[in-house]
């Protein structure tokens, strides 16, 4: 296989996911026929990219994010609803091109099936905001756990 190809996968299996949404939430379909929440009381306001990965499911290209070589310490908080969902200190370098975590804060990220019937993807336990997938038993760290999030889905407060 040529390197192309070989990221190709990468990105299509390491983090990504399809445009559809879960159905946990109350909601309703728009003309795309995408589902969408009704209820965003106190949400923050989105960009057109942050909405693509956070509500519509999407991934930002592996390498890209703002806090893929973030190493301050401090939270990172969920771009759409505040709420802190990472500390820096679980926060480790996969080399994967997204961050990642093994670990979040108290129970504030839910870790649903995946549309796609294989991966677990992991959510906003609050605003069901889309944040990436959770990966077992790769090595990276003693809790074998990578929680490997989309840099737009999140906010860092440094502290």
């Amino acid at each position: 296989m040529t390197l192309g190809v070989l990221g190709c996968l990468l990105f299509l299996f390491a983090c990504g996911a399809k445009d559809t949404t879960s159905s946990n939430v109350s909601n309703q379909s728009n003309s795309l026929g995408l589902v969408v929440p009704t209820d965003s009381t106190g949400w923050n306001k989105l960009t057109k990219e942050e909405e693509r990965v956070i509500v519509y499911k999407g991934t930002e290209y592996p390498g890209t994010g703002e806090y893929v070589d973030n190493h301050k310490k401090g939270i990172y908080h969920c771009k759409r609803c505040n709420v802190a969902l990472f500390e820096s200190e679980s926060k480790f370098d996969s080399g994967t091109g997204w961050p990642s975590f093994d670990g979040f804060i108290g129970e504030s990220v839910e870790v649903v099936l995946d549309t796609d019937g294989f991966r677990e993807e992991i959510v906003c336990r609050n605003c069901k905001g889309h944040l990436g997938h959770v990966f077992y038993n790769e090595g990276f760290t003693k809790k074998q756990t990578r929680h490997c999030v989309n840099s737009i889905s999140l906010k860092f407060v440094e502290g």
